[in-house]
């Protein structure tokens, strides 16, 4: 297993670098959309469960039919691939987002009222580092679900291991099954370890 590593190192590699590349622009756009949504969310608690269980619904619909949706309007390849994933990864950092800012205890947003601070004031200085476990529990989701989901892009020309993957399918090759297996794993494990630091250097500086 090993010696074909070795002798398909390259091809290897470049999927791996590219499906991370997949991976972390889709969790860019997700996160800085996720953000814009949940600040007008803020203010009613209804809207916030009326959006999730939109986003719920999307997140229900296998990605082959939504990716085969929009390949009409939006061509193969990650035209299409990354408004997918980035729709997907909505349900699970909104639910996460807004669970953690709506627990935050309502005494210390009135404390922070009273003490003068703006809307803006609160939400970055008291309810997002109280709500960060939450916060980087849906970032995390999203990491594993966006490269679960971007292995199935490869079906429409997006890249990415899930090329490896197909390709490994089509001719039963079980070492680029093995391979690309391995490398999404190391991709979800990596952003697991990043995260967890992040966690703790947060926690250290509260």
């Amino acid at each position: 297993m090993f010696a074909y590593f070795a002798d398909h190192s390259d091809q290897l590699m470049s999927a791996f670098w590219e499906h991370l590349g997949i991976v972390l622009s889709v969790l860019l756009i997700s996160i800085i959309l996720a953000a814009v949504i949940c600040w007008f969310l803020l203010r009613s608690e209804r809207a916030t469960n009326i959006v999730v269980n939109i986003f719920s619904e999307v997140y229900s619909i296998p990605s082959l039919a939504l990716f085969a949706l929009l390949i009409p309007l939006l061509g193969l390849g990650n035209k299409t691939a990354i408004p997918v994933l980035v729709l997907y990864n909505q349900y699970l950092l909104i639910r996460n987002f807004m669970t953690g800012m709506q627990n935050v205890d309502k005494s210390i947003l009135e404390a922070g009222t009273g003490m003068g601070m703006s809307k803006w004031q609160l939400v970055t200085r008291v309810q997002l580092p109280l709500a960060m476990p939450s916060i980087v529990a849906g970032i995390r989701l999203a990491i594993i679900s966006t490269t679960g989901i971007a292995t199935i892009a490869a079906t429409i020309n997006a890249g990415g291991l899930g090329k490896i993957l197909l390709s490994g399918l089509r001719t039963m090759n079980t070492y680029k099954i093995v391979w690309g297996t391995i490398l999404c794993v190391l991709i979800a494990l990596l952003a697991d370890t990043l995260l967890r630091l992040l966690e703790k250097r947060i926690a250290v500086n509260k």
